[in-house]
């Protein structure tokens, strides 16, 4: 069964689009958690939720889940093999932890989850190859 054209070009460039989305995503996630462990009271919780950890905790946890997304990011634009799998792996980390903040900056994890689905799909649908 051949792969059609149309799609697999899409998918390339997506994937280049990912990986471009990654390194983006992950500098802000970075630049986000250092404003959470600098000053807890930049971020407001509105209601009480079931996942609720100290502000510096997720601070950290977007310090280090960011600085892995552009890490994969640089491994997808340089077309390793390990960069493919470290793009699925850590934007599906990224999602969790961004369901996790959700009453910190529900809007932010909103759209991080999108943009990781479709970086998930993207990296997931690309085979390489040339056509």
């Amino acid at each position: 069964m051949t792969e059609h054209p149309v799609r697999r070009g899409i998918a390339a460039g997506t994937s280049v689009g990912a990986a471009i989305l990654l390194i983006t995503v992950g500098t802000l996630s970075v630049l986000a958690g250092i404003s959470a462990v600098a000053d807890d009271g930049l971020y407001v919780v509105g209601t009480t939720y079931i996942y609720e950890l100290d502000l510096t905790a997720w601070g950290w946890t977007h310090i280090v889940l960011g600085a892995l997304l552009a890490c994969s990011g640089g491994g997808l634009l340089a077309r390793k093999t390990w960069g493919r799998t470290a793009a699925m792996i850590i934007a599906a980390l990224s999602i969790i932890a961004n369901f996790l903040s959700l009453p910190y900056y529900p809007w932010w994890s909103i759209l991080v989850i999108g943009l990781d689905v479709i970086v998930i799909w993207a990296v997931a649908t690309w085979t390489g190859r040339p056509a």
